[in-house]
C-alpha cells in the first residue's frame, strides 16, 4: 500500500518573518516522520527548498513537479525520488494534485494563491474531496481568509465554501489536522 501524500504549495522566497521558514522545515519534518511523501513544486529555493530539504534529511520521499522555463529560475531540486519536468504550470498543477492525498498551503506569493484558489474552486465544483489547509503562521493568511467571508457574505460563493479548507496556525497544527485527515 502507497503512504500518503502531501502536496505542499509554498513561496519560492523565504518571506519577510524568520517563522514562515521555522514552519516550513518543521513541515518538512513532519512530512517524514509521518511516513507520507512530500509532493511540490520541485524548487530548491525559497520556502519550497526548505520543506523539501527538511523531508529528504529526515528521510521523506518527494515528488518534485516544476515546468521547463522555471527549472533554473527556481533552481530545479534534481536529487529527489522523483522530478518530473512538465511543459506548462497548468501540467505541473495538475501532476502535483493528481498525486496527492491532502494539500498544505504555507505562506507564499501569487503563485501559492493561485494553486489554493484552484484546489478550492475544483473542491467548490465537486471534482475532488480532498482536504486542503492553510497554514497560517503569524496570521499570514488572515487578509485572504476575511476576504473569503468577504466573497461569500456578498453573495458570490455559498457559506459551504468554508468548508472546503481548514487553517491552522502552524506546522505542528497542520501535522495533527493531516493526522486526522488522512487516517
Amino acid at each position: 500500500m502507497r503512504s500518503k501524500s502531501v502536496c505542499v504549495y509554498c513561496g519560492s522566497r523565504p518571506g519577510a518573518d524568520p517563522a514562515y521558514m521555522r514552519d516550513a522545515k518543521d513541515l518538512g519534518r513532519a512530512l517524514a516522520e509521518e511516513g507520507w511523501r512530500l509532493v511540490y513544486g520541485a524548487g530548491d529555493v525559497g520556502l519550497m527548498g526548505a520543506v523539501a530539504r527538511e523531508a529528504q534529511s529526515a528521510g521523506a520521499e518527494t515528488f518534485g513537479v516544476i515546468p521547463q522555463h522555471l527549472v533554473d529560475w527556481e533552481v530545479g531540486k534534481t536529487d529527489l525520488t522523483s522530478y518530473v519536468v512538465t511543459e506548462t504550470m497548468h501540467e505541473r498543477k495538475k501532476v502535483m494534485f493528481m498525486n496527492c492525498d491532502a494539500v498544505v498551503v504555507l505562506p507564499g506569493g501569487a503563485g501559492s494563491l493561485d494553486e489554493f484558489f484552484e484546489a478550492l474552486t475544483w473542491r467548490q465544483l465537486g471534482l475532488h474531496e480532498k482536504p486542503v489547509f492553510l497554514v497560517n503562521t503569524n496570521g499570514y493568511w488572515d487578509p485572504l481568509v476575511t476576504l473569503l467571508t468577504h466573497v461569500t457574505t456578498q453573495g458570490f460563493a455559498d457559506d459551504s465554501l468554508h468548508g472546503y479548507y481548514s487553517t491552522v496556525p502552524d506546522a505542528e497544527a497542520a501535522r495533527a489536522a493531516l493526522r486526522r485527515a488522512l487516517s
